[in-house]
């Protein structure tokens, strides 16, 4: 992968990151819900972490980096990204939170598989934990709040 390429899917990653911190700032500034409200805002903190994280890798020599050479992995045309809007249902915020969470854990699952140095895959695969666990705490939520009968 020539370094252009590589610094286009970082900030990529970064628009990404950016786009899900806006969200869940707009959602917990729109929510009544403390619990709720708590949560949005601790997300929101994680996607900042992570854009910052990225930048510093961005601010890195890319050629440094080392990724194997000659594969697309379309990582845009996989993951689709619904328009996020704070004039949501709880349920239906959390939904799209569990989808954008699913993006980018795929995205970085994808950067790790094409890192050919095991620090560049170790980092990406941090960072797809990180979405990972986001993803599983907001699908614990949207089961609780979508099934309450169930308790």
């Amino acid at each position: 992968m020539k370094a252009e390429d590589a610094k286009k899917i970082i900030a990529t990653a970064i628009d990404r990151e950016v786009e899900a911190y806006t969200f869940y700032r707009t959602v917990s500034d729109r929510v009544k819900d403390p619990a709720l409200k708590s949560l949005f805002d601790e997300l929101a903190g994680e996607e900042k972490k992570h854009r910052m994280f990225l930048e510093g890798f961005l601010a890195k020599d890319v050629g440094t980096m080392k990724f194997a050479a000659g594969h697309d992995y379309k990582v845009g045309d996989e993951l689709p990204s619904p328009k996020l809007t704070a004039d949501l249902k709880p349920l239906d915020g959390l939904l799209i939170a569990i989808k954008k969470e699913l993006e980018a854990m795929q995205m970085y699952t994808q950067f790790a598989k094409a890192a050919v140095d095991v620090e560049t895959q170790l980092l990406f695969t941090q960072l797809a934990n990180m979405e990972r666990g986001h993803k599983a705490r907001l699908e614990d939520i949207y089961t609780n709040m979508a099934f309450p009968e169930v308790w």
